[in-house]
């Protein structure tokens, strides 16, 4: 996070923020940053099963099927706290709760059964999408997912020893204080193990590589003035506001 014109490290304290120096600091009073210098970006499209069911019910998803996989440069990331513009005119724009995989060890060719052995930690994602952008339902395009300050990730980078099982992990996102999605990570279709499995199949994962694997169900339309919190038991809770893309002269 930035304080005082430095960038700090710093972890939880009863009374707001211990920086690295031992200054224990108001969380208002700081500008929350990614929680880790992100590397490659590669984000997961319909990977839950029920998320799947919403958005296309004619489609069917499995396990045998590739995993739908894209890329994010590094102007979509923004920290906890921040803002994300809604862009003028767009009808529908919404969240997409996601625990985020950070790769702490370079993979390549990896089975599942060694794969959580790379894995860094997890952090919470809410990767927005504005649905007006998509050339369709299956295949999302930068514009609809690659905007500027789309991609929030936060607060914390918490350790993989302290998050045993990532299959074990409820999420839910609330908009302004009303809780519009809950979900669980044991419904992804590809496991965290498996996805890490199949990009080193053919890719080469390196440390702070990270990995959005997808959204359930219960994505709803946010305006500009709405405060999403994003939720993950045992990671956090993410908050981000909305605000008009004209604040950024991106109108």
């Amino acid at each position: 996070m930035a304080y005082a014109g430095a960038i700090h490290q710093a972890l939880p304290d009863a009374h707001g923020l211990r920086l690295g120096d031992g200054r224990v600091v108001n969380e208002r009073d700081v500008v929350w940053l990614p929680p880790f210098v992100a590397a490659t970006v590669i984000a997961l499209g319909l990977n839950y099963r029920d998320h799947v069911k919403e958005l296309a019910p004619e489609l069917t998803v499995t396990s045998r099927d590739e995993p739908l996989v894209f890329f994010k440069g590094p102007n979509s990331l923004v920290g906890h706290r921040g803002t994300t513009p809604r862009p003028d005119g767009v009808a529908f724009m919404h969240y997409e709760c996601e625990l985020a995989v950070v790769i702490g060890a370079r993979a390549r060719k990896v089975s599942r059964a060694n794969a959580l052995e790379h894995v860094r930690g997890y952090t919470v994602c809410n990767d927005y999408a504005v649905r007006d952008y998509l050339e369709n339902w299956y295949r999302p395009n930068f514009r609809a997912k690659g905007r500027d300050r789309c991609t929030v990730l936060g607060p914390w980078l918490v350790d993989a020893a302290d998050v045993p099982d990532p299959q074990a992990l409820a999420l839910r996102t609330r908009v302004n204080g009303v809780v519009t999605q809950e979900g669980h990570t044991e419904d992804m279709i590809n496991d965290v193990a498996t996805l890490i499995e199949y990009l080193t199949s053919f890719m080469t994962l390196d440390c702070g590589d990270v990995i959005l694997t997808g959204t359930p169900d219960g994505v709803v339309n946010v305006n500009e003035g709405d405060v999403v919190e994003c939720e993950i038991d045992g990671v956090g809770t993410l908050i981000n506001t909305i605000v008009n893309d004209k604040d950024y002269g991106q109108a």
